[in-house]
């Protein structure tokens, strides 16, 4: 198997194969499994279960013990969801927040997280609840965008809520509420810090030298926090446009690389204990609304509509392809698996030389892009195309 460039940066409770939060165990688009197909029918995959329900929203998927979790919104009302993954029923379902509307699609987008036998989730109106996988009993919930005096953000607000400990990290977006720290059992603030607004970003937590750091990328830059009170450390704003900061950061090895669109373009950080140093700025690598993934140390992702490979240490392209169209990355097994906004899948290899895919089919998709990014968990690939949830099976033949 490929080395994967990346650490344990966060750590919930899951066993091999599942999918508990946000791109994945540790935040970085990165499956372990391996014995995954090498490539596809022209078809795609066998489909193991189609199903429906899932009403409108880009929310993407935690998989956790034989259950999928996600969010939706049906009318007047945002959910969220558990599904039996081995027949695609629909176990329960509990309202969240109010109906969001937007031209580019309706419904919420944070994806939700598993820690033990708790769920957390953001509805795109700042409603943040703390469920029991369970059964979905509300055990605690506000609306921190209310409660933290913030706005909510043009595209609604978009965050996939980060637990590390006892702590549950969200970004509000108040004054003096940037990022606040709250108590995962009841919800009760441990502290609070900064005043940018929100981005559409979700935080990762990284250790530099022994000192735990919050990573972010808010709305008008991308911030270090001191972990265990809310310190600011260092704040740069570059790498921030004034349109939507939306892709995750990456941590590596001392450095953290952060991208937007909008023309602005990608930063790599050089962290030290309590500092920050830029190594490189370039417009080489403009992520939107998708994160790219860093393997053995090269960076995979879309910068705009262009697949690009990139040196996470230089920022030097290695190439570009435009592959399925602009689309989201996730890596498994050797391969990095392309969606398309206009719902084409690829299997691409994960190789720094050259383009190399393997793989490709199209799906029948709806009105709205396709922009919920791919979910690997126990050798099943599950896609969302709003309301429509399938699951294929990437298992290769024994």
């Amino acid at each position: 198997m490929a080395r994967i460039a990346a650490v344990l940066l966060i750590s919930l409770t899951a066993a091999a194969g599942d999918w508990p939060q946000w791109r994945g165990p540790n935040r970085d688009g990165i499956s372990s499994e391996t014995g995954l197909l090498t490539s596809w029918p022209a078809g795609g995959p066998r489909v193991v279960w189609k199903t429906t329900g899932l009403g409108e929203g880009y929310s993407s998927f935690s998989v956790v013990k034989g259950r999928l979790y996600t969010q939706g919104q049906r009318g007047d009302q945002e959910y969220v969801y558990a599904f039996d993954i081995k027949t695609g029923t629909k176990l329960w379902e509990v309202p969240t927040g109010r109906p969001y509307r937007e031209q580019r699609g309706n419904g919420p987008r944070g994806t939700p997280t598993i820690d033990g036998d708790r769920l957390y989730a953001m509805a795109a109106d700042g409603k943040l609840v703390c469920l029991e996988v369970a059964t979905g009993e509300v055990l605690w919930s506000q609306n921190v965008v209310q409660k933290y005096g913030a706005s909510v953000i043009h595209w609604g607000m978009s965050e996939s809520p980060l637990v590390d400990g006892n702590r549950l990290i969200v970004m509000p977006g108040g004054p003096g509420a940037s990022v606040v720290s709250l108590n995962k059992l009841n919800g009760e603030l441990q502290w609070k810090t900064g005043s940018d607004s929100a981005g559409y970003s979700s935080a990762i937590v990284a250790d530099v030298e022994g000192v735990r750091q919050i990573l972010a990328l808010s709305g008008q830059s991308a911030i270090g926090i001191l972990e265990q009170n809310g310190e600011l450390l260092w704040r740069y704003t570059k790498v921030s446009n004034g349109t939507a900061n939306i892709a995750t950061p990456i941590y590596y090895d001392g450095h953290v690389f952060v991208s937007s669109n909008y023309g602005t373009g990608c930063a790599l950080l050089k962290l030290g204990p309590r500092t920050m140093s830029e190594v490189y700025f370039n417009r080489d690598m403009m992520n939107h609304y998708s994160t790219s993934v860093l393997v053995d140390g090269t960076l995979y992702g879309y910068s705009n509509n262009i697949l690009t490979a990139m040196d996470f240490k230089t920022g030097k392209v290695l190439w570009r392809n435009r592959s399925v169209g602009k689309g989201s990355a996730i890596y498994a097994d050797k391969h990095l698996y392309v969606l398309g906004e206009d719902g084409v899948l690829g299997l691409v290899e994960a190789s720094p030389s050259a383009y190399k895919e393997v793989s490709r089919f199209e799906i029948r998709k709806g009105d709205y892009p396709t922009w919920t990014p791919l979910v690997i968990s126990d050798a099943k690939m599950y896609l969302r195309d709003q309301d429509n949830l399938t699951c294929f099976d990437i298992k290769a033949n024994k």
